[in-house]
């Protein structure tokens, strides 16, 4: 028997009937490309969140980079984030034409540590990006205190965090806008690519649509540069229905997550820590230990497969060099990134499954320890 990761087939098998039901209605409406259905999800995902608009495109990536140059990130700007993310923050930022300068994290939450902000803060500072990671929120209070102490912009990186609370307000409400994406390893994942910006800025909602488009409001003729990166109606539709389950998804999530920290928490892992007012959704159950390493090869060993987000900081990749930053500059960031993995965690995963996984990592743990 093999645990994943991640998988889809289960939940797709549950909800194969909608999913095909929402192929067939965009295959027969006669528009595949930003019709009825991207409008309709996009409504739906904004007000799910609690904001007025959003704007669908094609990637999470391209929601940064859109969202960036909404904004008026551009060459010679600095944009606050952390290096322990993947690397689509970090390349839509560069993308831009702008630097990334990198804060550490927390180590207890592995959250962007928002006491280092004032630190990095230049001349050359126009925006800051937290990254909501493995599905709890950044302190966006602080982010905003400092960024409004500083007539600064702040764009939130919620790819892994759709439906997390922070003091009861939705990730991706809490800032100028917000980047989604809808990879299908997503809280709410599509059978593709996809992506999504919010924002409740009507403005920044008019430019966001030009961009995406070629800059255009109507066809063939072009208001500003733009780019080509449009969610198509096949995903809208899909994830539309998708949407609907959404509270589900997060229910299964925080149950797999409470019997994880219930049969662990006497092992010598350290467990998940939710900061105090958030409400976590488990996009990813992140546990840490000294001996990770040899913890997944023996997991691997007895077909439980695990994972690690991420194992290398991006201020340490080869690609990153020319920002300057040497191992040591993040010492919590690279000390995390050694001892790091995930559990499996989806909403199909069984109780038999996670029992299995529990079973064989305690005595893995037991024998290590």
């Amino acid at each position: 028997m093999e645990i994943r990761v991640w998988d889809y087939l289960r939940e797709y098998e549950k909800e194969k009937k909608e999913i095909h039901s929402a192929i067939e209605k965009v295959l027969s409406s006669g528009r595949l490309i930003l019709g009825e259905s991207v409008k309709n999800f996009e409504e739906a995902f904004a007000g799910y969140c609690g904001v007025k608009f959003g704007v669908g495109v094609n990637s999470g990536t391209d929601a940064l980079f859109l969202g960036l140059k909404a904004l008026g990130v551009g060459a010679g700007d600095e944009v606050i984030t952390v290096a322990n993310t993947a690397v689509p923050t970090v390349s839509a930022i560069v993308a831009t034409g702008a630097r990334p300068v990198f804060v550490d994290i927390n180590p207890s939450t592995y959250l962007m540590d928002t006491s280092l902000i004032d630190s990095v803060i230049t001349e050359n500072t126009k925006c800051i990006l937290p990254v909501h990671l493995y599905g709890q929120c950044v302190d966006m209070k602080s982010v905003n205190d400092i960024a409004s102490a500083n007539n600064l912009k702040v764009i939130e990186d919620c790819a892994q965090s759709h439906g997390a609370l922070f003091n009861g307000q939705k990730a991706g409400s809490m800032s100028d806008l917000a980047a989604f994406s809808f990879y299908p390893t997503k809280v709410l994942g599509g059978f593709g690519d996809g992506g999504m910006i919010i924002t409740s800025a009507e403005n920044l909602y008019a430019k966001l649509r030009r961009l995406r488009f070629y800059g255009m409001e109507k066809t063939y003729y072009s208001e500003e540069p733009g780019y080509n990166s449009r969610l198509d109606e096949l995903q809208a539709e899909i994830l539309l229905r998708k949407l609907s389950h959404i509270d589900e998804y997060i229910a299964r999530r925080k149950e797999l997550a409470g019997q994880y920290n219930r049969l662990l928490v006497t092992t010598s892992l350290t467990l998940p820590k939710t900061i105090p007012g958030n409400e976590h959704v488990y996009h990813l159950y992140v546990c840490r230990h000294p001996e990770r390493d040899e913890i997944i090869s023996r997991l691997q060993i007895n077909n439980i497969f695990v994972n690690i987000n991420y194992p290398w900081p991006i201020h340490t990749m080869r690609g990153y060099t020319y920002l300057g930053y040497r191992e040591g500059d993040l010492p919590h960031t690279e000390k995390a990134a050694n001892e790091i993995f995930n559990l499996p965690m989806y909403p199909s995963l069984t109780d038999d499954e996670q029992k299995i996984v529990i079973a064989e990592l305690c005595e893995i743990l037991e024998d290590i320890d």
